[in-house]
């Protein structure tokens, strides 16, 4: 097995609870996944990433965690998990779960213990002050509902230290016992054969007076021991960085090649909507040129969409409140500090926009990750609390439930999308199966076009000049292939000049229909004309033009 297999999978974000209902309960489990692998197996997805299935109590969909070494029982047994993990390796689709190691929820049996006081074994397991003046540099990330990262706890007459929501204390790293627990936690679920970790809150691991608490050489240090472990006991296996920072902060979870194997481009993605908001290429390169190279054992994860909001801490003032216009003017579309909708309502169910967004997505730089239900065009429902409105029951088929589940309709964790727009009834994956012109079958052949050339996941990235700012067009080349590829950010038709002597003598082939182009001339640029919100990639090849 390739321990770089990671450079080139498609990965799937998928949720247990949201994905297919096997015991007619109103809440996906196990089984049901299991009965949809050869589903994802058929669009040509190679790894799978579950969001959390241990016991909870659900307060944050599952990442206030109340037990590290069990399944909820609402999504199945071990045996269970064990029967997934089989039957998705048969079918050469590696999953990855969720790391949770900031915080658990306080409802954790050691944070009960905690809570008693010194005199327990987990009360160090935690962090506890007798001020909410510690820490006073570090922001609150959830803004909209807490006011403080400390909380008073009546019981210990202290208070305990949560940078995310007042249920999920934070942890105590300095606490060696912590370290060596969550290590435990690690090689159980390795053992179990899972394939890594999305690694949840990184940045917070560790906390110091006079610093914002984030990004602390101390965690660095403790990545490197998770790294370690990896590298000796499950070389196949990986660690994939939820680290939402800036280029500088975000470039540092690689280390020298001997930290994450992954991380999410977190600057990359809004810049993707930026550009289309603005018509402009420039986001895009810019924010490229701003990332430092990588190690080469080292990949980014790139998205569009995901299980959280369209996070715009990574923006300049300006640019939010330019993101807020133009895609969440209903404020109940905004939450923190971003925008909770699916990638379809944030682009207007525009279908070129669209095939745009995942075109960008399949040649940019690093592993294409999807969220479920968007290659079918799901829509949201902003009125759901939190940001269930993108957590909603995948949609199947036309049958009751959109064929997620054989429940009464009451009994759904979640009601499914009926709005007219997005109705389970026309956006599903039944009626897009069969259909050559669906978006999902659009999704299939990109996905299957993109795996068969590795310059997507391994290449470099070297952005052509042009004379028209509204088309981004970059070359993706490695020792083998060179791909060219041409994006129309208008509304408008528009023309391109480019200037490709270094390629003189090749001929573009398109990727997705295998037309042959004129061959690139010498001395002169190369033009081509793109309709609005469309794209071409070629294939550079050496043919016999006589």
């Amino acid at each position: 097995m390739d321990n770089l297999w990671y450079k080139n999978a498609v990965i799937y974000e998928l949720s247990i609870k949201a994905f297919k209902d096997s015991s007619s309960d109103g809440k996906g489990d196990i089984p049901g996944l299991i009965s949809k692998l050869d589903y994802l197996c058929w669009l040509g997805i190679n790894c799978i990433w579950m969001l959390p299935i241990y016991p909870s109590p659900g307060l944050d969909d599952g990442y206030d965690i109340s037990d590290y070494y069990s399944i909820d029982p609402a999504y199945g047994t071990m045996d269970d998990f064990k029967e997934l993990i089989a039957q998705a390796h048969l079918r050469g689709i590696r999953i990855i779960g969720e790391l949770v190691l900031n915080h658990t929820s306080d409802r954790h049996p050691w944070f009960l213990d905690a809570k008693k006081g010194p005199e327990s074994e987990y009360h160090n397991y935690y962090v506890w002050s007798d001020t909410y003046k510690k820490y006073e540099d570090a922001r609150i990330i959830f803004s909209d509902t807490e006011r403080s990262n400390w909380t008073w706890c009546d019981e210990c007459g202290k208070y305990y230290w949560h940078r995310f929501f007042s249920s999920q204390p934070d942890l105590n790293f300095e606490n060696e016992k912590v370290r060596e627990e969550m290590k435990r936690v690690f090689r159980f679920w390795f053992e179990l054969g899972l394939d890594g970790f999305r690694v949840d809150a990184v940045p917070y691991l560790f906390e110091r007076e006079g610093t914002d608490c984030e990004n602390l050489p101390e965690t660095h240090q403790y990545i490197r021991e998770l790294r370690k472990i990896i590298d000796e006991e499950y070389p196949d296996r990986i660690l994939l960085a939820e680290a939402n920072q800036w280029p500088e902060d975000l470039i540092k979870y690689f280390g020298d090649g001997d930290e994450f194997h992954m991380a999410f481009n977190f600057p990359l993605m809004p810049r993707i909507f930026m550009a289309f908001q603005k018509e402009n290429s420039e986001p895009i390169i810019n924010i490229i040129k701003q990332i430092p190279d990588i190690p080469s054992n080292c990949q980014w994860a790139v998205f569009l969409r995901n299980h959280d909001e369209l996070t715009l801490e990574m923006c300049t003032d300006e640019e939010r409140d330019d993101m807020y216009n133009l895609y969440a003017k209903d404020k109940r579309m905004q939450i923190n500090m971003g925008i909770r909708r699916r990638l379809n309502p944030l682009l207007d169910n525009d279908r070129r926009k669209v095939e745009l967004a995942y075109a960008l997505l399949f040649t940019l730089p690093g592993t294409p990750v999807i969220y479920y239900g968007d290659e079918i065009g799901m829509g949201d429902n902003i009125y759901l609390g939190d940001r269930n409105g993108v957590r909603t029951p995948m949609q199947w088929n036309e049958d009751r439930n959109a064929g997620f589940s054989d429940s009464k309709p009451s009994m759904l964790y979640s009601p499914v999308i009926i709005d007219p727009e997005y109705n389970y009834n026309a956006v599903n994956v039944e009626a897009q199966v069969s259909s050559p012109s669906s978006l999902l079958s659009f999704i299939k052949r990109l996905i299957n076009k993109s795996k068969s050339h590795m310059v997507f996941g391994n290449g470099y990235i070297d952005f052509i000049e042009t004379n028209n700012k509204k088309i981004l067009a970059y070359i993706r080349f490695d020792n083998e292939e060179k791909a060219l590829c041409v994006f129309n950010l208008s509304s408008k038709a528009e023309a391109v000049k480019l200037d490709l002597q270094e390629y003189t003598g090749l001929t573009p082939v398109e990727l997705l229909g295998g037309s042959a182009f004129p061959v690139i001339p010498e001395n002169e640029n190369y033009i081509i004309t793109l309709s609005h919100h469309s794209f071409l990639i070629f294939m550079l090849e050496q043919r016999d033009n006589s």
